[in-house]
């Protein structure tokens, strides 16, 4: 196995384009040129345990939720079912090396034709033959077929229990975005519920100045929009939160019509993160360890083609009782046996094997490529994820500033109203802007702890 070998100044992860690739059973390579540098062996860790990383994130709920996951998902119950069938696949290409045993148990009644010449003893009569035997074959692994048979299909056991780590992951990563991105909806339903209550206390003020004549119905009418509308994004929020809501009961197994998840607070503070992350974190992953025991099953399969080439060399023999009448079958006179080898070999196929070995030899490149493809991949959403971090961070810092700044605003306009110094407009202005620079702030502490979950996803599990 191969990642690129790159880690920058910052912290963050880097990758280059190609180099070298090795697999666990040092059987498939395929070499870096000195023009490619970037690449450098490495051992799959997939094995490692990624910890209930989600408890990182500080909430009681989350936590809760994942638990269900791991025994209720069904998507995870069908990569344990692949990873069962890859594992019988394994017991029966093992057993390969082993002979095979059979009994034969034989009970037929002839009649002779009279007619046929060279049957003078049997002409016309009728007779039985009665037999049972044991038969034995074995097939000696002269050529190394039976074992790249075995490696081929370990490797895609291997490959499957990688792909069942990286459904958990992937399953547990999405439970934790859409957990978030529901209670970001919550802390949006908060703030529109708080604004609601300021308008109406807003649109209160107008009408009583309205009464007294200091101001007009046009003011009265922009007070009662802005409340309306403001309800009617606070009622649309519903949609968004009631489908999150049955996703969150699709990944923990429990049917949509059955489950809830009552309004709360979220902490939506990411966890802290290391100032370095080295590339071996990404051995972790599991979606690269399967890739790399995909690229060990494909090596396997051009030595089976090659070994087409071979005659092959089968050990026969059978063993038992036969005899033309029921009284005298089991008896030592009717024992009979025969043993022998066999070998077998293909003189001529019109280039049939030779295409064979050339076709696995493709398919070892494309799974090659993919491997590459694979860790390529895991490095720019690491490296996705983290500047996401980075530069979300700062876009919060600003936007909280301008959100003090829209108050400070909205509170100078509603002071100017109230002596009559502006008309209403200028509230209303001053409103929608407040509003919106909130929700965006409420939204990027949101797609802050997305990205952490993600690049939590990103590096196989914790840090």
């Amino acid at each position: 196995m191969a990642v690129p070998a790159a880690f920058k100044e910052n912290g963050g992860l880097s990758s280059t384009d190609s180099g070298a690739l090795s697999t666990t059973a040092g059987k498939a390579a395929v070499s870096s040129s000195p023009a490619t540098p970037g690449w450098t062996h490495a051992a799959p860790a997939d094995t490692e345990s990624r910890g209930a990383w989600w408890t990182r994130f500080n909430d009681p709920q989350l936590t809760a939720l994942e638990a269900r996951v791991s025994v209720s998902n069904q998507t995870i119950q069908k990569a344990v079912a692949q990873l069962q069938e890859a594992r019988a696949m394994v017991e029966s290409a093992h057993a390969a090396y082993l002979p095979t045993v059979g009994v034969t148990t034989d009970a037929t009644s002839l009649h002779d034709s009279a007619n046929v010449i060279g049957h003078q003893q049997t002409a016309g009569k009728s007779f039985g033959d009665y037999a049972v035997a044991l038969d034995a074959s074995w097939e000696p692994d002269l050529w190394g077929r039976i074992a790249h048979e075995n490696d081929a299909a370990r490797a895609g056991a291997q490959a499957s229990a990688a792909d069942l780590e990286s459904v958990r992951l992937g399953v547990h990563a999405e439970l934790a975005v859409d957990y978030f991105n529901l209670r970001g909806l919550d802390a949006s339903k908060r703030l529109l519920d708080q604004t609601i209550t300021d308008y109406r206390q807003s649109l209160d003020l107008t009408k009583s100045r309205f009464a007294v004549g200091v101001s007009s119905q046009a003011d009265v009418s922009q007070a009662e929009t802005q409340l309306q509308v403001t309800e009617a994004q606070d009622i649309d929020l519903g949609v968004a939160r009631a489908q999150y809501e049955h996703a969150i009961a699709t990944l923990t197994g429990v049917p949509a019509s059955t489950f809830s998840l009552p309004p709360a607070t979220a902490d939506f503070v990411p966890p802290a993160i290391p100032v370095g992350l080295p590339s071996e974190l990404l051995q972790r992953r599991p979606d690269i360890a399967a890739a790399e025991r995909r690229v060990a099953a494909a090596n396997d399969q051009i030595g089976i083609a090659q070994s087409a080439f071979f005659p092959d060399l089968v050990l026969s023999a059978t063993g038992g009782f036969e005899s033309s009448t029921l009284t005298n079958w089991l008896t030592a006179p009717s024992r009979m046996w025969a043993v022998g080898p066999a070998l077998v070999g293909t003189l001529f196929d019109g280039g049939r094997r030779r295409a064979m070995t050339e076709k696995a030899q493709a398919q070892y490149d494309a799974s090659a490529a993919d491997y590459r493809e694979t860790v390529l991949t895991a490095f720019q959403e690491v490296e996705d994820n983290l500047a996401s971090l980075r530069i979300l961070r700062e876009e919060a810092s600003k936007q909280n500033e301008a959100v003090a700044s829209a108050q400070k605003t909205l509170q100078l306009a509603l002071d100017q109203y109230r002596i009559g110094t502006v008309d209403y407009l200028e509230v209303v202005t001053a409103q929608s802007t407040a509003l919106t620079d909130e929700r965006t702030a409420v939204d990027l502490e949101r797609r802050q702890i997305d990205a952490s979950v993600l690049l939590v996803k990103a590096l196989g599990g914790v840090w």
